[in-house]
């Protein structure tokens, strides 16, 4: 008894010590307890060892507590840290295109009168050894100035069907093919066909023709072999300055067109002349030029069919006209067109360039004029404007050598000035001194004052 007196005091004593133990522990924390009551409920983290099992609670408690990814984090209060916010897209730099350099281009335009072979022109240039004409010498003293040009055309007003077709002149032309070279040695590159001789051999006639002039590599305009061709647009680009070219006759002296081939000559029609210098502007023509066979044989000055029918092609677009057929010098003229959005463009009227190359003398009929006109592009604006026009009249200087008639086309200005050709006379050279005056009058005595129009109306 003595003894279980001593043992109850001692376990009042334990009891206390241990009540008053636990009222100074700090709280357990709820994930901690649970953390805890795993370890007690048989894993071995107490002796250092890693449990798989343990492990795989954990994942799966990860994959149910929002929590999970931060296991260190107790706080089920935070909020996942947020996304950081994305930086406005920059707008592209955009380089401004650098502007593209103006380029001025300046060409030249040419174009002389009618080329003719009368009868007396051909036996002085026949070689009898080759069985063959050489006309050369015709443009011999004036290539240079041809050469000049970019564009250069000649009005080609004869077949050169060739000798099995018969050589004869008026009223029915026909010359030797070897025209054509001549024409290439003095630096034509554009012949047109369109006159009132084009028939003068018929449809053989234009064709054989227009086959020596291929031949010579030359572009053609004015008559056809086939619709197609005679549909065909033509178009000559020289230093990146594309010109329209069409080229048209009054009538072909009563010689019918032929009934299978009503395309085979360019008559003069002003509303499908409209519409073809139309096409030719939407097909990118910076300039068109219209050669015309039209005027009255031996008159001086245009008549009013002729400035009304000009100037009406002008309004409609084209630049340039060149006139040719009375077989003397005719003026020239500017016509100022006043354009729909207020533009001016100004074209040139050549109304006829007189003869180039003929046996026709007095009056002024062995005379001509090479016509000179400058052109410049401005690749800014896009539009070709006229610059300047020069006339430089020619003679046809018919002088006998061994027999036969010789032939010699003279510029004439730098003829008076030089007086270096043995074959002239004191009496030439004053002859030609009064003519150039006279033909320096004519040719700029409509030309001092610009004839205003207004553009046709599509």
């Amino acid at each position: 008894m003595r003894d279980l007196r001593l043992i109850v005091p001692c376990l009042l004593l334990l009891v206390l010590l241990a009540l008053s133990g636990c009222s100074n522990a700090a709280p357990l924390d709820p994930v901690k307890e649970e953390q805890q009551g795993q370890n007690v409920n048989g894993d071995n983290a107490s002796n250092g060892t890693d449990n798989l099992d343990n492990s795989t609670s954990m994942n799966e408690a990860e994959t149910d507590n929002p929590l999970a990814e931060h296991p260190d984090n107790t706080d089920a209060h935070e909020e996942p840290d947020a996304e950081p916010p994305m930086e406005p897209e920059e707008d592209p730099i955009v380089t401004p295109e650098e502007p593209q350099p103006v380029t001025i281009t300046d060409a030249t335009w040419i174009a002389v009168g009618d080329i003719m072979m009368h009868m007396p022109q051909l036996p002085g240039y026949y070689d009898k050894q080759q069985k063959r004409y050489f006309f050369n010498p015709y443009f011999e003293r004036v290539k240079d100035i041809i050469g000049q040009g970019d564009w250069k055309l000649a009005n080609l007003e004869t077949p050169i069907a060739g000798a099995s077709m018969g050589y004869s002149g008026f009223p029915r032309f026909n010359a030797p093919t070897e025209l054509a070279e001549a024409l290439a040695y003095a630096g034509f590159n554009i012949v047109t066909t369109a006159n009132n001789h084009s028939l003068d051999r018929g449809a053989e006639g234009i064709s054989r023709t227009m086959k020596a002039l291929e031949q010579q590599q030359f572009v053609m305009k004015g008559t056809a072999r086939s619709l197609t061709e005679s549909q065909r647009i033509t178009m000559v680009e020289q230093k990146g300055i594309r010109m329209g070219l069409l080229a048209y006759t009054y009538g072909t002296n009563g010689i019918p067109l032929p009934d299978k081939m009503p395309y085979a000559v360019s008559l003069i029609d002003e509303q499908a002349m409209i519409q073809s210098i139309k096409q030719l502007k939407s097909a990118g023509a910076d300039f068109v030029t219209v050669v015309l066979h039209f005027g009255t044989e031996y008159q001086t000055a245009p008549s009013e069919a002729q400035k009304t029918l000009a100037r009406k092609l002008i309004a409609a677009g084209a630049d340039i006209i060149a006139g040719s057929h009375p077989h003397v010098v005719q003026p020239y003229e500017l016509v100022d067109v006043q354009e729909q959005d207020g533009a001016t463009r100004r074209g040139l009227i050549i109304y006829s360039m007189g003869n180039f190359i003929s046996n026709q003398r007095g009056e002024t009929k062995d005379y001509g004029v090479i016509m000179k006109v400058a052109l410049q592009k401005n690749s800014g604006t896009g539009k070709t404007v006229i610059q300047s026009v020069e006339p430089i009249p020619t003679w046809v200087h018919r002088y006998k050598q061994n027999g036969t008639n010789r032939y010699e086309i003279l510029p004439v200005a730098s003829t008076i000035q030089s007086k270096t050709n043995e074959r002239l006379s004191s009496s030439d050279y004053a002859v030609l001194k009064k003519n150039l005056d006279l033909l320096t009058d004519r040719l700029s005595s409509m030309s001092a004052q610009p004839v205003s129009v207004e553009t046709a109306t599509p």
